[in-house]
């Protein structure tokens, strides 16, 4: 037969056959997997309740409450380095320390790089395998000649250079839903990454202002045990012109080894804020020191929003409803072992006896074909995984919805924890006022010898408790300040997380 215009004239029948079957397995393939259907259901975001406003803020109350006010549209508090609105060199540098030195934040990340790496695991799948097994090959076969015809071992080399490829079309999606489920995955650990951060970076805060506030504790104390060295004083030179007794002098000096005792103590719990401060900024804490400062911060205004936006701002829920969206494509991956599993296959290469030979064109070998499996009978066992994946999608559906709940808790607990620490704190003020005021009749009134020293015992516990608790409630205005800043996302929103489509190709 003439060889056609364009065609190698050297090529036989059967060589432009396979070329033709091979052009047409291509081709099908192609165009059966652009039709091709997903059997995996749609995926939409769960549905979750979500409250106009938060319950423990008003507009009305914002008015009278410092700490807190309602976000603008231009409002960038809380964008980026949210720690930076304390104006605190010092936490801005421990911050940044735990940024680049944590190790929880780098677990984290190498967590999502691996995450990412499944997803390009997956999207291998849609490419055909090629592989090669070159080999050369001594045989000794017996064959039968000569006069008597008996068997003689002849030996030859065989060699042979093989290239087989095969490709399963994507017809029922599953190979999608795998690559969705990894991507969805990827994207919650990369919403985990960045709730790691946020949990690091405020956790690092409330231990730091906890230290400050140690620091403060025992700045009072001293100076209380400076006062009380005072009244020592006095009291034992009453006692020595015979206008007090021995009992007095006893008194003082208990309340005095008392007090130094108590600051002494202060000292346990300052270290050990100290040293978990070093293990969140990645140090070893032999070698870590803050140097000692009274906390002197007072509330910023954080931007609170609106409770819808809370679903967009919390990297914890992010993550939560991206696992939701890997669940139901799982499901999709499950469906599709329902359905028959098409292979395509092919091989060509060469094989020869002769080394000489072994690359010429009539050395060539080729086989191509394809193949189709499917499951007659498995006593239920794709049923069953389709089952089990439904209940993983309605479990982590559940666990979205508590996790929105719980955010919304947590905001509520820290935005009340505000509000009434503030009007706590206006009142304790006043108390220390009193208390101090209490004090100094007290005093007066046992230098006139008019009341025992008692009374003036009496009225230092009472104003160092009143001190103490207005320091304590300090402590806790800042950390509730922070842990709101926590409860509300940091300033992450879930805008920054990586497109599905751009994590596999990062």
């Amino acid at each position: 037969m003439p060889a056609r215009e364009g065609e190698n004239p050297e090529m036989d029948i059967p060589t432009v056959r396979f070329a033709k079957f091979l052009r047409f397995g291509i081709l099908l393939p192609g165009f059966l997997y652009l039709v091709g259907c997903s059997v995996g259901p749609k995926y939409q975001t769960p549905t979750v309740q979500t409250p106009t406003a938060y319950k423990e803020l008003t507009p009305d109350q914002a008015k009278d409450t410092a700490g807190w006010k309602q976000a603008q549209p231009s409002d960038a508090a809380l964008h980026g380095n949210w720690w930076e609105i304390f104006n605190d060199p010092q936490l801005n540098a421990l911050e940044q320390q735990a940024t680049t030195s944590n190790q929880n934040i780098a677990a984290a990340a190498a967590s999502f790089l691996s995450a990412r790496a499944l997803v390009k695991e997956a999207r291998a799948q849609y490419f055909p395998t090629v592989s090669t097994a070159p080999s050369i090959t001594n045989e000794r076969q017996p064959t039968t000649g000569g006069l008597n015809n008996s068997a003689q071992v002849k030996p030859f080399t065989n060699y042979s250079l093989p290239f087989d490829a095969s490709w399963q079309p994507d017809f029922w999606g599953r190979i999608r839903n795998t690559v969705s489920a990894s991507a969805s995955q990827a994207q919650a650990s990369a919403a985990d990454l960045e709730n790691v951060r946020l949990t690091v970076h405020a956790e690092l805060a409330v231990d730091y202002f906890e230290l400050r506030g140690e620091d403060a504790l025992k700045q009072l104390l001293d100076s209380t045990v400076v006062a009380y060295q005072q009244s020592l004083d006095l009291t034992t030179a009453l006692y020595e012109t015979g206008i007090d007794s021995d009992e007095a002098v006893a008194q003082a000096e208990t309340q005095l080894e008392t007090t130094e005792a108590q600051a002494t103590n202060l000292g346990i719990l300052r270290a050990q804020y100290e040293h978990a401060i070093a293990l969140l900024t990645g140090q070893p804490a032999s070698t870590f020191t803050i140097p000692v400062e009274p906390l002197n911060a007072v509330p910023v205004a954080i931007p609170y929003g609106v409770p819808s936006q809370l679903l967009e701002r919390r990297p914890d829920i992010a993550a939560s409803e991206r696992t939701v969206a890997a669940a139901n494509a799982q499901i999709g991956v499950a469906r599709a072992s329902y359905f028959p599993t098409v292979t395509l296959s092919g091989t060509f290469g060469f094989a020869s006896s002769a080394v000489g030979s072994w690359f010429t064109w009539p050395a060539r070998l080729w086989a191509v074909g394809p193949s189709l499996a499917e499951t007659i009978f498995d006593a239920g066992l794709r049923k069953a995984t389709v089952t089990q994946f439904r209940a993983t999608y309605d479990q982590d559906v559940a666990n979205y919805r508590e996790t929105v709940l719980i955010a919304f808790q947590q905001v509520e607990d820290n935005l009340s924890s505000l509000r009434i620490l503030s009007q706590e704190l206006q009142q304790q003020d006043t108390a220390v006022q009193s208390a101090q005021r209490n004090l100094t009749l007290a005093t007066d009134r046992y230098r006139l010898g008019i009341d025992p020293y008692l009374n003036v015992i009496t009225a230092q516990t009472t104003l160092l408790s009143n001190q103490q608790t207005a320091v304590n409630l300090r402590i806790q205005q800042m950390t509730s300040s922070v842990q709101l800043i926590e409860a509300l996302g940091g300033g992450w929103d879930a805008s920054q997380l990586p497109a599905a489509n751009q994590i596999a190709i990062r």
